[in-house]
């Protein structure tokens, strides 16, 4: 499907004044200008975040409560449960909450749930085993906020319940003693967009801050934390602006010198090496996996194991089987989604397809997620991938959703159909008979008809600013880089260059890649087109074209001593041929 391109409004006499008054290069400004950081003051505060611009964690409705029953439970030597949820997010909130009571002088376990055997969510039957071994204080982590029920069955056995979570909320709060999460009703919180992790660091920073510390103490040991934050709201594809964009930037640049035997082996078995800064995408795509394998295929507890671990031995063994398990993760992935695109060949998705429903007996739940999202990548469109169990009856699965459709609002709309169900605007996990899948299908297609025309499904091209290659060097693309952590909310800059000339034919590498090089203006830009071997043919030397393009770190190229950075091609057409959406404004 041919993409649109969408280019921004940008007043260009105004970005050269945004460029001089902060003295950055007039490529970074027309960016910020698109991107709506227009005022001197946000926009440097953008460039430069600032871990003293954190926010007050007291913001945060119930912290006040929260701190002091926690304080209570630490001075009187009370047991606490941590209840996490499986996934890196959950995981490393377990991580840091657990270690800060400690540090305190508390003491703290934790239950994280096996994702196949228990599903997501607080269950009973852990509160009562936590009262049966003298628990008396239970805080949740990355979950909780739709588990009233559980909540009302610990305050019957006499324990307290601190609820951490950022996943939104049903009409009714659960009844506990104090509810931390930034998206319930009249919370003040300004970042509305921690991930879990952030909650549970909120409340480690209410918890230190409340201490006898030195001032210095709770600093250093705070910035410490921020390193299992920052891959957690990485991880967790939450936007990387306000708050988690300081929590990320000052995270990432934390793992440069990592001490903690865990989470050094981790690193290097995903092949970040020490001193280095890792990027978000690098995170993203070579970190989170291997975390997140461990609650997809076996159990979460490992993970957790790994990062409290202070037997290097025994890391490295615990980084390996992570890294054993992302491949298999890999390889079942993998499967199903051939098995759904075969179903699409036999079958084509057509525009009365709203959203897509795929169901498989006995697919690996564990991936369902990931599976998802590469459908929504495929076809642009919702999709819930569900695993059938001839055994039990049920339908289980998760769902990814595009930025026009609320996922989480449409299964609301059919709570008669769905045994559980919860998540959030794009992605949600789900769980109703098998025999009712089709029914399913059916109102979920209906309610997407009633949000998305075939007009949604059409992929498009973001344009931040058009680019001449004469304004590429080194020291414009450093400054583009430094607009980094890219991800969620703060994509990677996509520029457009207009009537380039394909100097060379197409290189085709690994027989999969090609790489391109564009001159314009007397200069030349090797492009790198991932993926695009079998498009190849179709471009030769001399055409001319638009190509949009975006810029990453080269940590290979460094290390050979070559240029720091490369240009990868996210779309190429003829010139003039593109099909041009109206300007986005902003």
């Amino acid at each position: 499907m041919t993409a649109r391109w969408r280019f921004p409004l940008i007043d260009e006499r105004q970005a050269e004044a945004l460029a001089s008054q902060l003295e950055i290069q007039p490529v970074v400004a027309r960016v910020l200008w698109a991107r709506g950081l227009r005022d001197p003051c946000a926009a440097r505060a953008f460039l430069h975040p600032a871990l003293g611009d954190l926010h007050n964690p007291y913001s945060l409705c119930g912290m006040e409560e929260a701190v002091k029953r926690v304080g209570r439970a630490i001075r009187e030597g009370e047991r606490v449960l941590i209840y996490g949820d499986y996934d890196v997010d959950g995981a490393a909130s377990v991580v840091i909450l657990k270690k800060a009571i400690e540090l305190a002088g508390g003491v703290a376990c934790f239950h994280v749930p096996d994702r196949l055997r228990d599903g997501y969510g607080m269950r009973p039957e852990i509160v009562e085993q936590a009262a049966s071994q003298g628990v008396s204080l239970i805080i949740s982590v990355d979950t909780g906020i739709r588990a009233a029920e559980v909540v009302r069955r610990a305050a019957g056995l006499g324990i307290d319940v601190i609820i951490t979570d950022h996943h939104l909320p049903e009409a009714e709060l659960p009844p506990a003693c104090a509810v931390l999460n930034p998206n319930q009703p009249g919370c003040p919180y300004p970042e509305k967009n921690l991930c879990g992790a952030g909650v549970a660091f909120k409340l480690v920073q209410g918890i230190l801050e409340s201490s006898k510390w030195p001032p210095a103490r709770v600093a250093r040991t705070l910035e410490s934390f921020l390193k299992l934050v920052a891959i957690a709201t990485v991880a967790d594809v939450v936007p990387l602006t306000g708050e988690n964009r300081i929590i990320v930037k000052h995270g990432l640049r934390g793992l440069r010198a990592v001490r903690n035997p865990g989470l050094r082996a981790l690193l290097d078995i995903a092949g970040i090496p020490h001193g280095r800064t890792p990027s978000a995408g690098e995170v993203a795509f070579r970190v989170a996996p291997r975390l997140n394998a461990a609650g997809r295929m076996a159990t979460a507890n490992d993970v957790i194991e790994l990062f409290l671990t202070a037997d290097e031995s025994r890391a490295r063994a615990l980084a390996q089987k992570l890294h054993d398990w992302n491949a298999e993760r890999q390889q079942t992935e993998a499967e199903i989604v051939r098995s759904i695109l075969a179903r699409c060949e036999a079958a084509p998705p057509t525009d009365s397809d709203r959203a897509l429903v795929f169901c498989g007996e006995g697919w690996h739940r564990g991936v369902l997620g990931i599976v998802a999202s590469r459908i929504v990548e495929r076809f642009n469109r919702p999709a819930i991938i569900l695993s059938s169990d001839a055994g039990t009856g049920l339908a289980q699965g998760s769902g990814r959703s595009i930025a026009r459709f609320h996922l989480l609002e449409a299964l609301e709309s059919m709570p008669d159909l769905l045994i559980r169900f919860g998540g959030h605007r794009h992605a949600a996990g789900l769980t109703l008979e098998a025999s009712r899948v089709g029914e399913f299908r059916r109102r979920l297609n209906e309610h997407a008809a009633g949000c998305l025309t075939p007009d949604d499904f059409v992929p498009e091209v973001l344009i931040d600013s058009r680019l001449e290659l004469p304004e590429v060097g080194d020291e414009a693309v450093s400054s583009i880089l430094d607009m980094a952590p890219f991800g969620c909310g703060n994509p990677a800059p996509v520029f457009a260059v207009m009537d380039a000339e394909l100097a060379a034919p197409p290189a085709i590498l690994k027989e999969k890649h090609a790489r391109l090089v564009l001159r314009q203006a007397g200069r030349t830009l090797a492009v790198m087109a991932w993926n695009c071997a079998g498009q190849a043919a179709n471009w030769k030397a001399g055409d001319r074209v638009d190509a949009a393009i975006s810029f990453e770190q080269d940590s290979r190229g460094a290390s050979l001593g070559s240029q720091p950075w490369k240009a990868k091609l996210h779309d190429l057409v003829p010139h003039g041929a593109a099909v041009v959406a109206p300007p986005m404004s902003s």
